[in-house]
């Protein structure tokens, strides 16, 4: 703050002394009667700068703001810089400070009155007749001029200092309460971070604090309640969760009993199936054999039904070759009964002959006799010849009723081949069907086996994470919600203890042969 001591030392530096301050009231005159006008131009600059515009809400403002620095610039004028002054000059840098005028705008408004009211002591001081006569010389214009510029400069600095030392102090002013607001929010908050630390979501923030930091305590206290309602829903679902890990893990240990089950009884399966395979293609096998070995009978059948044949053909020719030779004794016995009955005839002939046909009748005898065995004889083959005809033809027919019997064996044997073909063919497909239900059997075991070892991973996963739960539900434990400290319920202690997984039985990889 300036004081009279000061503006003593401001006006000894800058010689405002007895002969300026006289120089300064020689012209007061001319000030004073310049003053309007160049206020009057000043203040339509201002009108033209938004800046400064808005510092004045109305023209009164700027009526009134006229007139008290015309009063400000008679004492200026006069040379009075004595405490009033120094009173006034304070109150203009006080103003500026309060509205925030900045003193750029100060010192430029200085400036453009400052050339009015210079050009009016010049032209005042100017030669007004011809020979140039002066009103003023030279060193005394220059001595009013100074005098003028010095008092203005002396009024910017004393407004300009006030300005400075009022902002200053303001600044100050609003360092300390800022200081002291932040030191008042901080413990503020401190004491609630503290309490945070310590698990407390019921501490609020109860202080009184100014009003910009109103929403941070509203918002802090906010975030704590919801904070406090998240920890209790976590609290909530993680015992939930606890609960469905704890039934997840139990199922997983079930599962994994019953996927080791399965995979046993695939394995026992599988084993019994490979036997089967093998059976029903050892049947295979029998039954192209069996097809074989009917094949075989098959054409031994229909050969010894072309033999049958030859031999019935056979037996026919030897029938007809019977009746044949049949016919011929038959002609022979005709020729030995006309032979015996010429041979009779002659021994007739021959005993009418007498002793002359002795020896025709001896020749007649013979012959008699040689055509009676030729007869008896033709009669024996006869006979003979009837029995092989009646024996020949029994032979046919037998051979006929073989050649019957082997045609229906062969018939039969035909049948026999085509069921053993079905049977073989059936039994090919069930060796081939057998096959894939092992190769499928296999794929299903490979599948057991992978899942076995998927579920003891996933009981594993499931073990840990009910042991993570659990240190879950014991951190969410620490904070203070509702008024107390959350806690475990024994239920929810007891399925938190440390499990170990439950790994199933070693799996052995099924042999699938297939041949």
């Amino acid at each position: 703050m300036s004081t009279e001591k000061n503006l003593d030392i401001r006006l000894a530096f800058i010689d405002l002394n007895g002969g300026a301050i006289a120089a300064l009231r020689g012209i007061k005159k001319i000030l004073m009667q310049a003053l309007p006008g160049a206020l009057d131009r000043f203040y339509q600059k201002i009108q033209s700068v938004p800046e400064m515009r808005a510092f004045f809400e109305n023209a009164s403002m700027m009526t009134s703001a006229k007139a008290r620095q015309r009063t400000h610039w008679d004492m200026i004028s006069d040379g009075r810089f004595d405490r009033d002054y120094l009173a006034a000059v304070t109150k203009v840098g006080e103003i500026h400070a309060r509205i925030g005028l900045e003193p750029r705008w100060y010192i430029g408004g200085y400036a453009l009155l400052l050339e009015s009211l210079t050009q009016a002591v010049l032209q005042a001081n100017w030669p007004k007749q011809r020979f140039w006569q002066r009103k003023a010389t030279p060193s005394a214009t220059a001595a009013e001029l100074g005098g003028l510029i010095k008092a203005t400069f002396l009024d910017m600095d004393l407004a300009i200092s006030v300005y400075l030392e009022a902002s200053t102090k303001a600044r100050l002013n609003v360092e300390t309460e800022a200081k002291q607001t932040s030191e008042a929010v901080m413990r503020a908050l401190g004491n609630a971070l503290v309490a945070l630390a310590e698990g407390d979501l019921t501490y609020r923030i109860q202080e009184t604090l100014p009003g910009q930091y109103l929403p941070l305590r509203d918002d802090f206290n906010a975030a704590l309640a919801q904070l406090a309602d998240s920890m209790s829903g976590i609290r909530t679902s993680t015992a939930s969760i606890n609960t469905g890990v704890d039934e997840i893990a139990q199922a997983s240990d079930d599962l994994s009993r019953r996927t080791e089950q399965q995979a046993a009884t695939l394995e026992q399966t599988s084993a019994a199936l490979n036997d089967i395979t093998e059976a029903v293609k050892q049947a295979s096998t029998d039954a192209a054999l069996a097809q074989q070995a009917v094949g075989n009978a098959s054409t031994t059948a229909q050969h010894s039904r072309d033999v049958v044949g030859h031999a019935v053909a056979a037996m026919g020719l030897i029938s007809g070759s019977s009746r044949e030779i049949s016919q011929i004794i038959g002609l022979i016995d005709e020729i030995a009964f006309q032979t015996n009955l010429l041979a009779l005839n002659a021994g007739v002939e021959a005993a009418r002959a007498g002793d002359a046909g002795r020896g025709f009748a001896v020749v007649a005898s013979e012959v008699r006799a040689l055509a009676q065995r030729s007869a008896d004889a033709a009669k024996s083959i006869k006979t003979l010849i009837a029995t092989s005809s009646q024996q020949v033809g029994q032979g046919v027919r037998l051979v006929e009723e073989t050649g019957e019997a082997l045609q229906s064996i062969v018939q039969n044997v035909a049948d026999i081949e085509r069921l053993t073909t079905s049977i073989a063919n059936g039994a090919h497909r069930q060796s081939n069907g057998l096959t894939e239900i092992n190769a499928a059997v296999g794929q299903m075991n490979m599948a057991v086996q992978q899942n076995a070892a998927m579920v003891e991973q996933s009981t594993a996963a499931a073990h840990s994470l009910r042991n993570e739960t659990g240190q879950l539900f014991n951190a969410v434990g620490t904070f203070r919600i509702d008024g107390g400290m959350a806690r475990h319920s024994q239920a929810a202690l007891s399925r938190n203890k440390i499990f170990k997984p439950v790994l199933v039985a070693e799996k052995r990889p099924v042999n699938l042969r297939i041949e």
